[in-house]
């Protein structure tokens, strides 16, 4: 574990702040550790969500730590299980990932905070992609935010490199919700144990479905579907989970998930 990244465990919630004074940047030992608390994220049956965020209200996280660049880290080099952050890359991840953005958010970072299924963002929070102006690509989000967000809007972003204000973000729908910067992390945490209450095997079929549907056809994802051929799919409609929540409907009742 490095100590540039903080975890915490709250009953089913993982939370994980990235302290790298004075901004947060990932260099290679960081973004490995980050790695490492993913990997036993997913692979933790008891933690069902996680938020990320970064410490200090003014950086959330520029991405890549070109001062480490500088002094020997390459940007080819080993970034662990998940790739760049941990997250972006690491396979089979199939729970809830919130990303409480609390300040500037940019380069890696943004791509970093892309990675999650949930964005939101303190009101004072800014947004880029400067990668353009350093003559190099943002890599990942050249891939995710034209599909995320208008395309003539992304691609402003990633060929101009100028920087947005969080109210705009909210509008073009990169981030859910905008809060004052005091109450993001119980906004935050209210979301993560709302989704944590929630059964945990249908997140998991929802976020297979939604990664593996992206390279299929409506039709041969539906068929896959169907046919019970992604993983998750398969354990939810055999699981006492799946019975759990039509008991609970006949009975009128909350369901008690157990997550398998």
């Amino acid at each position: 574990m490095s100590d540039a990244v903080k975890t915490e465990q709250r009953e089913h919630v993982l939370e994980v702040t990235l302290d790298r004074p004075k901004a947060n940047a990932i260099d290679l030992q960081t973004s490995r550790a980050l790695g490492n608390v993913f990997k036993d994220f997913r692979d933790n049956p008891e933690l069902r969500v996680a938020i990320i965020t970064g410490a200090g209200e003014k950086f959330f996280c520029p991405g890549w730590d070109l001062k480490a660049a500088a002094e020997g880290d390459a940007v080819d080099g080993d970034y662990g299980a998940g790739g760049f952050g941990g997250l972006q890359e690491l396979r089979g991840l199939n729970k809830p990932v919130i990303a409480a953005v609390n300040g500037i958010c940019c380069g890696g970072g943004l791509e970093w905070a892309l990675s999650a299924d949930i964005i939101l963002s303190a009101d004072h929070a800014q947004f880029a992609l400067p990668e353009i102006r350093s003559g190099t690509v943002a890599d990942a989000a050249s891939v995710k935010l034209p599909k995320r967000i208008p395309y003539h809007i992304a691609m402003e972003m990633l060929l101009t490199g100028r920087w947005i204000e969080a109210e705009e973000a909210h509008r073009w729908g990169m981030v859910n919700h905008l809060y004052p910067s005091d109450i993001l992390m119980e906004k935050a945490r209210e979301m993560a144990d709302l989704l944590a209450s929630g059964p945990p095997l249908v997140y998991a079929a929802i976020k297979e479905i939604v990664r593996e549907a992206e390279a299929l056809t409506f039709q041969d994802a539906m068929n896959r579907i169907t046919k019970r051929q992604f993983g998750s799919v398969d354990v939810l409609y055999d699981s006492e989970d799946q019975l759990e929540g039509a008991r609970a409907f006949a009975e009128k009742r909350d369901p008690v998930w157990k997550g398998r």
